[in-house]
């Protein structure tokens, strides 16, 4: 009889808590891509994305054995690939807490604010991923937490060590940025419409 996907999950995490290098690649291979996309949400970077990863799985590996097997693994290994994106932030957080984003509105403000609703249901996956890259490190990742991942401020601004009041901020800078955005790209995509 042929295992189910999550029997063999099972076997495979059981495999990681014994450390066999076996099973701990074939974890890491099942869900790389997985936690590849979400690290992706978190910086502009591919590259800063897989060191995201690797680092999210180096604590898979040494926390394995508290995972509680009557929860969704993906649930699990998404949190923790979060919480290391914000690690990561928070290390090179010299520069991007203190970026300031006003230099850039100006060149928004010369575009036309026309507005069409039914463009954003013709945006893609792609599309959508390109804007919130166009973000400064820390709008993004206050955007991503609130928006995506339904955190409120108090545990955002916990998370990322700043006051409450900031992760309001730089939650409406990053809707505004997006709006701004969005009419950029309406408006250069839809021009000889």
């Amino acid at each position: 009889m042929a295992s189910t996907d999550g029997d063999n999950l099972e076997i495979i995490i059981h495999g990681c808590i014994r450390k066999s290098e076996k099973y701990r690649e074939m974890l890491y291979k099942k869900f790389f891509g997985y936690a590849l996309s979400v690290a992706m949400l978190y910086t502009n970077h591919r590259n800063d994305a897989i060191e995201i990863v690797d680092d999210s799985f180096i604590k898979v590996f040494s926390e394995i054995e508290r995972f509680d097997m009557s929860q969704p693994f993906k649930g699990w290994l998404r949190k923790i690939v979060i919480n290391s994106s914000i690690d990561r932030l928070r290390r090179n957080n010299r520069v991007s807490l203190l970026l300031d984003t006003d230099t850039l509105s100006a060149q928004f403000q010369s575009q036309s604010q026309s507005q069409s609703p039914e463009v954003i249901s013709h945006l893609t996956a792609k599309e959508i991923i390109t804007m919130l890259n166009c973000l400064p490190g820390i709008h993004k990742t206050v955007f991503c937490l609130y928006e995506i991942e339904g955190y409120n401020h108090e545990e955002i601004a916990r998370q990322l060590s700043i006051p409450i009041s900031s992760s309001r901020v730089y939650l409406a800078r990053a809707k505004q940025r997006l709006r701004e955005l969005y009419q950029v790209y309406f408006n250069s995509n839809h021009k000889y419409e």
